[in-house]
């Protein structure tokens, strides 16, 4: 599948959204208007592609209901998923030694963390351990009764909390610790990531954007968190929410109103009639 160059009203053939904070409103659903203004880019030529920190398992839901037939990158970039066919192109896993190595380091340092952990493949649970706190929601997870059956099969990415530390604290503690063994980043309230070195948003988008035909040049990107930030580095044009991280508010091309504001539709409105 290549997307073609939108016919002179749309100026980029690929739109790659976040979810959580961006496209999905507080409620976790995708309004009317903004449904209408991802139809409206598609129609003129170009592709929708949802770029999320959540793994195929915890996106499945939300791109059936949006009739999503196309690619997805879900896990932080680590995956790379069909979701016509409900096929995994692409995934990366993190090395569970050095994983297991990173939260030690990061513990001498801080003191005991609270962790989850994301499992590798199409259903792949995510891990809860012991204090860890999970986001109230439909989202499926899987308690566990020590941290170490963390490790018990391939993982995508390890969750970090501390009992005091904020999560910006956290995540600059972890970087400067161990920022030469894993990747870093923060996607949410209560959600400091550990990631395979090197494996961003910007990764997995390019992968698919290739498959696509697309190029960064053809691209803009909306989202709302710190892990957006490579996205925003990657893409021609970077749209961050009203309601963004003041990290990714920084390095944005523009701020368009908040993801319950119909943030995205604003915006893509405004190309479509330029």
């Amino acid at each position: 599948m290549t997307v073609s160059s939108p016919a002179g009203s749309f100026p980029y053939k690929l739109v790659a959204t976040d979810l959580d904070g961006t496209l999905l409103r507080p409620d976790d659903t995708v309004s009317a208007r903004t449904r209408e203004a991802l139809a409206a880019v598609t129609a003129a030529g170009a592709a929708h592609i949802v770029v999320t920190g959540r793994a195929v398992p915890w996106t499945r839901h939300i791109l059936a209901d949006l009739d999503y037939q196309g690619l997805a990158v879900c896990g932080q970039g680590s995956q790379v998923y069909h979701a016509g066919e409900n096929r995994l192109l692409t995934s990366v896993t993190l090395d569970r030694r050095l994983a297991g190595l990173a939260v030690a380091k990061i513990e001498a340092e801080v003191g005991p963390l609270y962790l989850a952990a994301s499992r590798d493949g199409l259903d792949g649970a995510v891990v809860v351990a012991p204090g860890y706190r999970v986001h109230e929601g439909p989202l499926p997870n899987v308690m566990i009764d020590t941290p170490a059956d963390l490790w018990a099969d391939p993982i995508n990415k390890v969750y970090l909390q501390h009992p005091e530390l904020s999560d910006d604290a956290l995540a600059a503690t972890a970087r400067e610790v161990v920022g030469d063994l894993v990747g870093v980043t923060m996607a949410g309230p209560g959600i400091v990531e550990l990631l395979p070195l090197g494996l961003s948003k910007a990764t997995g988008l390019s992968l698919a954007a290739r498959r696509l035909g697309a190029k960064a040049a053809d691209t803009i990107a909306f989202g709302d968190m710190p892990n957006d930030i490579p996205m925003f580095a990657w893409a021609a044009h970077g749209v961050a929410m009203a309601n963004a991280h003041d990290e990714l508010k920084a390095v944005a091309d523009e701020i368009t109103t908040s993801n319950e504001d119909d943030g995205i539709a604003a915006v893509l409105e405004r190309f479509l009639t330029a």
